[in-house]
């Protein structure tokens, strides 16, 4: 059975899929997100040093650092 983003089953054909959202939907089954293992004060953290970083670049420096990754997608 194929796996989540979280690791959890999922259903690995359509209408497997289709039964188990009706099963979450009525309440038969629950929907649980299993705990990641990470601390939830660095993963606060961790969002805000991105924002952080791009605020204190120059526009420049960010277009910079833009054009790099989209060079490094673009050669594939």
């Amino acid at each position: 059975m194929p796996r989540g983003p979280k690791g959890e089953k999922r259903p690995a054909d359509v209408i497997g899929n289709a039964v188990h959202v009706m099963r979450i939907a009525t309440g038969e089954i629950e929907d649980t997100i299993p705990d990641d293992g990470k601390d939830p004060a660095a993963k606060a953290l961790g969002k805000k040093g991105g924002a952080a970083r791009a605020k204190s670049m120059t526009p420049e420096r960010r277009a910079e650092i833009a054009k790099k990754a989209a060079a490094k997608r673009w050669e594939r």
